[in-house]
């Protein structure tokens, strides 16, 4: 009996410490403080440095319990949980407590990564890259009604009134990476679907996108919209042309529009599947189409404009097309597009 009694009495003890502890947030939540305020005060109440980090940031927030900022290298915590924000984490507090772990630490840090939580939501969400796919589906689904669009986007750091440009890619790099440089000084979001990895972000820096990244940039308009416009640039992407915007397409934004079947059974389309098998003869068409002259296309190719002129002879009796005239020039260039548009 004595030793039941002890027990329950220590069962009370702990009980009484944790409703302490809830007590103890919901005062420091009413007060709205912030996330380092949160720390401080955490520290305080666990009489150990305690951390706060937000991945998107890599911020991090250490206080030691006399209200100073930690300022030691960190050792490994003694304890850890997760700050998650609509079932995505987003973060992590932990204690760094000597020796093992107290016996309220699991309910004080449950607490404190609620408390981060709130935090983030209340003030918006420091910049991160990657999100969570699904609210960024939710973000550029044509299906969302505007109250759940709206919402998603309140949840990736989003002001409502703000217009958000799209940005589809597909990169060797991290998309991460990505995004943080095209957009350093603003939020930025970023998630992978399917096969192309997607960036949110109120401005863009189109100069900053890293050679090797393919990238169609959407308009800053509705984000569902924006999406399908950059994607629809992403198709029109190519090696000498990796980063294309929708609004500098212009009428050859209708190509993409146009069946695959109806553009595979179009002659010159045709004519340029079969140059496809020479890859020296594709890419002189594509830079002479692109240069306008055979000089120009020359000194591009590192080669002499009468070696040009030989080529384009060449392949002008092949595609049946008089490349030296402006409309064989436009000619071929849209089945030369419409081509490539096959293989997206």
């Amino acid at each position: 009996m004595e030793a039941l009694a002890q027990r329950l009495s220590q069962l009370d003890s702990h009980v009484e410490g944790a409703i302490r502890v809830v007590m103890f947030y919901d005062t420091l939540m009413r007060r709205r403080v912030d996330l380092a305020a949160l720390a401080r005060a955490s520290a305080g109440l666990a009489e150990c440095v305690t951390g706060i980090r937000l991945h998107g940031t890599g911020r991090t927030i250490r206080f030691s319990p006399d209200g100073r900022p930690a300022s030691a290298t960190p050792p490994p915590p003694s304890s850890t949980a997760p700050i998650s924000l609509d079932e995505e984490e987003i973060g992590a507090v932990w204690l760094e407590r000597p020796g093992p772990p107290g016996p309220l630490d699991d309910v004080l840090l449950d607490r404190l990564a609620i408390a981060a939580a709130a935090v983030v939501e209340r003030y918006g969400p420091a910049r991160t890259t990657m999100a969570d796919p699904a609210l960024v589906e939710l973000v550029i689904s044509s299906d969302s009604d505007e109250a759940a669009r709206t919402r998603a986007l309140r949840l990736l750091g989003f002001a409502a009134d703000l217009p958000i440009r799209v940005v589809a890619v597909r990169s060797q790099l991290p998309l991460d990476q990505v995004a943080r440089l095209v957009c350093p000084d603003r939020p930025v979001k970023a998630a992978p679907l399917a096969d192309v990895g997607v960036i949110l972000a109120t401005t863009m820096d189109r100069a900053r996108i890293p050679v090797g990244v393919r990238a169609g940039i959407g308009a800053a308009a509705g984000p569902d919209r924006s999406w399908r416009e950059a994607r629809t640039a992403l198709r029109f992407s190519t090696a000498r042309q990796p980063i294309v915007h929708y609004d500098g397409l212009g009428a050859l934004a209708l190509l993409a529009q146009v069946p695959s079947e109806a553009a595979r059974d179009n002659a010159d389309v045709a004519a340029i599947a079969r140059l496809a098998g020479n890859p020296d003869d594709l890419e002189t068409l594509d830079i002479y189409c692109d240069a306008g002259s055979l000089r120009r296309a020359a000194e591009l190719l590192h080669l002499h404009h009468s070696s040009v002129a030989r080529r384009i002879e060449q392949i002008a009796g092949i595609l049946d097309i008089e490349l030296t005239e402006p409309a064989g020039l436009i000619r071929a260039r849209l089945a030369l597009t419409a081509w490539r548009l096959l293989d997206d």
